[in-house]
């Protein structure tokens, strides 16, 4: 499968990403290469692979959740640009 310069702007329109005219040619080159690439993994026999959870052979190490700092509220409200009734002040978003 080839793309075209025309599949190239209709992916920058639906992408919402502006590709210049003279920049069309080299992004058509991209992603051919990307989809030859695609097709050369598709080539790989996984028959008998079974899907990873991760790529890392080890656990992570899990730390206690201990709580080190608290009851600091009013510090954190005065980072607030609006605070009412001890919380955040928003403007309203949904009418």
């Amino acid at each position: 499968m080839a793309v075209d310069n025309e599949t190239v702007k209709r992916v920058a329109f639906l992408s919402r990403l502006k590709v210049e005219d003279n920049k069309t040619e080299a992004v058509k080159e991209e992603f051919n290469k990307i989809l030859a690439w695609i097709e050369e993994l598709n080539e790989i026999n996984t028959e008998n692979i079974e899907p990873l959870i991760s790529v890392n052979d080890i656990d992570l190490r899990l730390r206690e959740d201990n709580v080190t700092a608290g009851n600091c509220k009013d510090d954190i409200l005065k980072n607030a640009p609006s605070a009412e009734y001890d919380y955040f002040a928003v403007p309203k978003v949904v009418e």
